[in-house]
């Protein structure tokens, strides 16, 4: 079959490779719909720790079922599916106290393991999702970064009628923020870049903040009448945003950290203390992919909005150089096969 491989740093190719064998309880998916993420550009760029050479990329992965295993009675051929990557052990700690998003021995295709960014892929069955029928492709891709977003606003505990400030309008954190519409939250997108601010209010996001431009404390403390926003979510991995988050979030508020700093951030903790904050991480999701479908098939969320190209599967490794040379260009790229 043809995949699309990282056979080293900067080196990314469509390639022939050996279709992947079904084992006991894995689907078989011919793969239609591949969303390129920034894992996908690290392990290009060579910066990513986690991935080893050579590497078949991509997991933000949409496709049709070929075959299922015989026990199973929810899929048949010709089901739509997306595939939830985050291949756990179930037996480690996180796994049995039901966190098996962050589980000690995690496999995350095309990180870890070969990616589906492929004709063909095989993937356990209980991380297959069967989708509605009708809903596109391109659509369906968007699935496993939205859930990326839920999972955050659920470990931010937002409830409805609070404020929840985003830093970081990437495709992450306009998604947590349309999230936070949907559940009935006031969300403030924070970025430097105006364009996409701009972008963010097309959404209907209220209330948008270039931290370079204004002063974003104040700014924060006059749409919350003082209060500050009860939740923050840091999805950029800029560390100056990292502690800013701090100064954004109100008393007994809540922190989200999604994003990966390139390098250890330093964080005045005796704030933590003063305004007894709880800060938490936030890693890949866990049980947010039947949620997730269900906001994607009902046009709840619009995620075709982040698409900022569709592209062939042959223009992928393309792609994947432009993208690494120009990120600012980009919100999301889905590849159709």
């Amino acid at each position: 079959m043809k995949a699309i491989l990282i056979n080293a740093p900067k080196e990314v190719s469509l390639r022939e490779v050996p279709t992947p064998e079904k084992t006991a309880g894995d689907v078989s998916i011919k793969v239609h719909g591949m969303g390129i993420c920034g894992s996908d550009i690290g392990a290009f760029r060579g910066v990513n720790p986690l991935v080893t050479y050579p590497r078949i990329i991509g997991h933000e992965i949409a496709g049709e079922v070929l075959e299922a295993p015989l026990v199973d009675t929810t899929l048949m051929p010709g089901d739509r599916v997306v595939i939830e990557p985050y291949v756990y052990c179930g037996k480690c700690y996180p796994c049995m106290n039901k966190r098996t998003n962050c589980c000690e021995n995690l496999k995350v295709r095309g990180v870890h393991i070969d990616g589906a960014m492929a004709e063909f892929c095989s993937h356990p069955l209980h991380l297959v999702h069967k989708v509605p029928a009708g809903v596109s492709w391109k659509r369906l891709a968007m699935v496993e970064p939205l859930t990326i977003s839920v999972h955050a606003v659920k470990r931010a505990r937002l409830a409805k009628g609070e404020h929840l400030a985003v830093t970081g309008a990437g495709p992450i954190g306009l998604l947590a923020a349309q999230y936070a519409l949907v559940i009935g939250a006031v969300p403030i997108v924070i970025d430097p870049i105006d364009e996409r601010l701009a972008f963010a209010r097309s959404l209907g996001i209220p209330f948008g903040i270039n931290p370079v431009g204004e002063n974003a404390v104040d700014r924060i403390r006059e749409i919350t009448g003082g209060r500050m926003a009860e939740a923050v979510i840091e999805a950029s991995g800029s560390e100056a945003a990292v502690r800013s988050s701090i100064d954004y979030v109100a008393y007994s508020g809540r922190i989200a950290l999604v994003g990966w700093p390139k390098g250890d951030v330093s964080l005045p903790t005796a704030m933590f203390t003063k305004k007894e904050l709880d800060v938490v991480g936030s890693r890949n999701s866990r049980q947010a992919f039947a949620e997730s479908i269900d906001l994607v098939a009902g046009d709840k969320i619009d995620v075709a909005s982040l698409v900022t190209r569709t592209i062939s599967f042959e223009e992928a490794p393309a792609a994947v150089r432009e993208i690494a040379a120009y990120p600012e260009k980009f919100l999301k790229v889905v590849a159709l096969l």
